[in-house]
């Protein structure tokens, strides 16, 4: 039996990195989701960047699922 060594770091390597990477846009999905709206100051706009948070969460959970429908479609495929 021989084993290519090099290979199998290489399938370690992309694994750890997609793991984290993965992992990460969750994250910022989540802090994105947890912001608390400022408290209004009198004629002043609070709501944009709670919007804006909003958004970069639902943009970082679309890059999450798009990662794993492609990692589906590649043991599928």
């Amino acid at each position: 039996m021989n084993i290519d060594w090099a290979a199998l770091g290489t399938v370690f390597g992309v694994s750890l990195v997609a793991t984290v990477a993965l992992v990460g846009l969750f994250t910022l999905g989540i802090a994105g989701l947890s912001r608390q709206p400022e408290t209004a100051e009198p004629g002043g706009r609070s709501g944009g960047s709670l919007m804006l948070a909003r958004a970069g969460a639902y943009v970082c959970f679309g890059l999450c699922a798009a990662a794993v429908a492609y990692g589906i479609y590649l043991i599928v495929a």
